[in-house]
């Protein structure tokens, strides 16, 4: 625990984690104004396609609506938790305080698991700011859609948890990630055109083999870790999409992945 707490004091001692908070304010805002404005505008009827009206009306029951707005906010959450996690390893070799850091604790391991278990301690601290926000406004939100509150629905808190664990398995891939790529501004960068630019285009990619090569395209992009995401939360099983459980087993796949290499390649890389 000491050594986690070394590694928060490091965080909270640099401005990018206020700047990080900063920007998340406005992005989650509009993810729920987002959210709200599509299950109010949304119309089955005006879909052509028989299959998407389906995933549509799924989408728009109920309980599906409620698990979405109570985890609003997911997708720019966990992008902040990612870049924070990575820059708790590269902010060491961009303060040049690696090496002191390693001849202070010359198990590697345990430096890398106290990151590990920092990165953490941030993601249940976004996803707790933001869920506890979500439970403030979106009963009124739910109530100018005309449906009830679902809070005693036991989805919803399943919908909550599982958003945790997803924010949880990002901080594990950001720090992985962060010790591939050394340089702070370029962890930042890239890990930040890949999760919105690469996501969307590797969406794109699988929409159009799907249209064009085979139906079951559709099913891999739960490849994607931003979709796996979403599929963890979604309230019950979505027509066209893997069972939920997929999402999950995906993104731990990622996240064990990424720590695993992470663990060992700070075990063996030369440290200056």
């Amino acid at each position: 625990m000491r050594l986690v707490n070394a590694e928060l004091f490091k965080l909270r001692t640099t401005a990018i984690w206020w700047i990080m908070a900063i920007v998340l304010v406005p992005l989650y805002a509009a993810s729920v104004l987002a959210n709200w404005a599509q299950f109010a505008s949304t119309d089955p009827s005006q879909v052509g396609n028989d299959d998407q009206a389906e995933q549509v009306r799924a989408a728009l029951e109920p309980i599906n609506v409620a698990t979405s707005m109570y985890t609003s906010g997911q997708y720019f959450g966990v992008l902040i938790v990612l870049l924070l996690s990575a820059i708790i390893v590269t902010s060491e070799f961009f303060h040049l305080t690696a090496t002191s850091t390693f001849l202070v604790t010359p198990k590697r391991e345990s430096v890398i698991l106290a990151k590990f278990g920092a990165a953490v301690i941030v993601a249940v601290m976004v996803w707790l700011g933001t869920t506890i926000i979500n439970l403030i406004v979106v009963p009124p939100i739910m109530g100018q859609l005309d449906l009830s509150a679902s809070l005693g629905e036991p989805a919803v808190w399943r919908a909550i948890g599982l958003n945790l664990l997803a924010f949880v398995l990002w901080a594990v891939l950001g720090v992985g990630l962060g010790v591939l790529i050394r340089s702070q501004l370029a962890a930042t960068l890239i890990l930040g055109i890949l999760y919105v630019v690469g996501t969307s285009a590797i969406g794109l990619i699988f929409f159009l083999l799907t249209q064009y090569v085979a139906k079951w395209f559709e099913n891999l992009q739960v490849l994607i870790p931003t979709s796996a995401s979403q599929l963890m939360i979604s309230g019950t099983d979505l027509p066209g999409n893997p069972p939920r459980w997929v999402g999950a087993v995906v993104l731990i796949g990622y996240a064990v992945v990424a720590g695993v290499i992470g663990t060992l390649i700070t075990k063996r890389r030369d440290i200056s």
